[in-house]
Parts: structure tokens; C-alpha cells; sequence
């Protein structure tokens, strides 16, 4: 039964590592950038998170309803003044755009928050759970991330299918100068890409707050993560996405298990061992 246990609890883990790497996916399936301040970003977010609730009392799901527009206000100013002028043919230019970024917000957060690790408290959701039978125990904030990351999944998915938004994402990423010339502002509409991945970002952040603590320095650690999960669900696929991010999360309760010492370990060697067996992931996207 400790195996079971160990199964299940990585699938919820599974749970936040899709939403540290829906973010990603999208920002990669319509721009093609990889963003290496996405793990910073996460983080600000939760610093972010944490001032609100010291300011206004909020508790930190409610103080979302601030944090998530706020990040996605910041996400589109980011990309508008600083990403989409890099952006074209070289993708070495936002790569290391995106690392300065990564080195600003690291050296920022350290200034103004110091190197203390921090943690938001959420009350008795924390250490709530659920008795499925003798031996499986589902905690109630494990399986309310999953159940968000599902949510924001499907969210995703419908926006890019069934939406003007989406088939925005959908042509600006096919050829951004012929959308251009349908009377698409590719500009603005990575903006409203960016916004909305920093959107989800936000919601990321602030379960990392109340799940683990944090500090400036975690950032990396979570691009890896979501970098690990989007690579093994398969590129521009959100659904594959979330299947990457149970695997990662299953593979590193099950190392945990044979031993503590193997548990992040554990989740590279899956990921380079799908890497190396398929190198387009689980479940790739069908062009």
C-alpha cells in the first residue's frame, strides 16, 4: 500500500508541476520563446502573494483575485517593452533577454525581501485530508491544486480552439507576418500570450507559497520543473503538459520511496530517459 500511496501522491504533485509548465507551453507553442525567467517569475509571484496578505488580511486564495491580474498586467507591459522587440528569426536574443530578467528578478526579490525563506499560511487546508481506504490518505491542498491545474488545462484548451483569442495564438504562431496582414497585431496579441501565461503564473505562485517555502533563489529549481514536464508531456500539446507533469511528479514520489536521497533524482533520469527514447515527448502534438 506504500507504493499506492506513493503513486497517488505524485499524480496531485503532478498537479502543480503542470501549472509551472502550462505557462511555459504556451508561451513557447505561440511565440517559440523559451522563457528562462519563467521559475522567477513563479516566485515574484509568491512574494507578490505574500505582501497582499501581509497588507490586507486576505486569505491567500482570495488575495488571487489581486495577485492574477497584477501579474497579468505585468506580463503584457514585459513582453510589449521588453521581449517582443527581440523577437524574430535569431532565438538567441529572448533567450538571453529572458536570463537577464531571471538575474533582475533573482537579485531584486533578494534586496527586497532578503535571503529568509517565506511561506503563506492557508489555515486547516493544509493539513486536511481524506481518508480514500486504510493506507491511501489524499491530502485536501494536493488535490485542489491538481483540480486547478485540470481547470486551467481545459481553460486553455477551450480558449485556443473555440475562441477569436485562440485563433489569434493559433495564426500569429503559424506565420506572424501573414497574420499581420489579416489585420492581426501580433505585438499585441503575444502581449495578451504573455499576459495570460503570467496569469497562470500567478495561480502557480501562490500554491508554491503554501505548499513549500520559498526564497529568491527557487526560481530555477521550478524552471526546471515545468521545463522537465513540457518536454516529457510533448511540445504544444496542454494536455500532454499535464500528463508530463505526472510522470515527473510520479516518478520522483516513487524514487522518494526506494530512497529520500533519489527523489529529484529520480524525475531527471525519466525525463532524460524519454528524452532519449522520444525525443518529441509522450505525447506530441500532431501538425
Amino acid at each position: 500500500m506504500d507504493w499506492v500511496n506513493a503513486i497517488a501522491q505524485g499524480i496531485l504533485l503532478g498537479g502543480l508541476y503542470a501549472l509551472f509548465a502550462a505557462g511555459l507551453s504556451l508561451i513557447f507553442g505561440v511565440m517559440r520563446l523559451v522563457n528562462i525567467a519563467h521559475g522567477d517569475l513563479i516566485v515574484a509571484a509568491a512574494y507578490l502573494a505574500l505582501t497582499i496578505v501581509q497588507i490586507t488580511g486576505l486569505h491567500p486564495f482570495a488575495a488571487a483575485i489581486i495577485v492574477v491580474p497584477l501579474m497579468a498586467l505585468f506580463g503584457y507591459i514585459l513582453q510589449r517593452l521588453l521581449l517582443n522587440p527581440t523577437l524574430g528569426k535569431d532565438f538567441l536574443s529572448p533567450l538571453l533577454v529572458t536570463f537577464g530578467l531571471s538575474v533582475i528578478l533573482q537579485n531584486g526579490l533578494l534586496a527586497g525581501f532578503t535571503a529568509d525563506s517565506r511561506r503563506l499560511s492557508a489555515g486547516a487546508i493544509e493539513t486536511a485530508s481524506f481518508d480514500i481506504m486504510p493506507g491511501l490518505t489524499l491530502g485536501a491542498l494536493p488535490l485542489l491544486m491538481f483540480v486547478v491545474a485540470v481547470a486551467v488545462i481545459a481553460g486553455l484548451e477551450v480558449i485556443f480552439s473555440r475562441t477569436s483569442l485562440g485563433r489569434a495564438f493559433r495564426a500569429t504562431s503559424d506565420d506572424a507576418e501573414i497574420a499581420q496582414l489579416m489585420a492581426l497585431d501580433h505585438h499585441h496579441v503575444y502581449g495578451l500570450a504573455m499576459a495570460l501565461s503570467a496569469g497562470i503564473v500567478a495561480i502557480a505562485g501562490i500554491f508554491l507559497a503554501i505548499r513549500t517555502n520559498f526564497d529568491p533563489a527557487s526560481g530555477p529549481a521550478r524552471l526546471i520543473f515545468g521545463f522537465e514536464a513540457v518536454i516529457i508531456g510533448g511540445l504544444g500539446n496542454l494536455w500532454g503538459t499535464l500528463a508530463g507533469g505526472v510522470v515527473l511528479g510520479v516518478s520522483q514520489t516513487l524514487g522518494a520511496q526506494i530512497s529520500p536521497g533519489w527523489q529529484l533524482l529520480a524525475g531527471h533520469l525519466v525525463f532524460f530517459l524519454v528524452l532519449g527514447l522520444r525525443p518529441r515527448g509522450l505525447f506530441p502534438r500532431m501538425d
